[in-house]
């Protein structure tokens, strides 16, 4: 998994906004809600991010990735340099992680981070 590249997607999501916490953490959110967290400092070498439940314990069963500290109660896994994790399956994680997250959101905010301007 190359962290440059996925913080790199994570930026590309609709409304996604970065900002640094607890430190030295780049968190990724949508809707002030976060959907990816990573170091700050280059180089990466681990990025945590929000899974389905029901992929939670197959990812965490693969070397490499873990259950993310603090937040594996809310189905998130640490993917570590050492994880045999393709770019392209991190991408569809990463995307699979915003989607997650924007659902949870008011459907109010989800057309404002959309521009969706019709009216239910």
């Amino acid at each position: 998994m190359d962290f440059e590249a996925a913080k790199a997607l994570c930026r590309s999501f609709p409304g996604c906004t970065e900002d640094t916490k607890w430190g030295d953490d780049l968190v990724f959110s949508v809707g002030a809600k976060m959907f990816a967290v990573t170091r700050n400092t280059a180089p990466a070498r681990a990025m945590s991010f929000k899974v389905d439940d029901e992929r939670f314990l197959e990812l965490t069963d693969r070397p490499g990735i873990i259950p993310a500290p603090y937040l594996a109660r809310a189905r998130w896994v640490q993917v570590d340099a050492s994880a045999a994790l393709s770019d392209d399956e991190a991408a569809q994680l990463l995307r699979r992680s915003w989607e997650l997250v924007f659902a949870k959101l008011t459907k109010k905010l989800q057309r404002e981070i959309t521009g969706d301007t019709v009216s239910n």
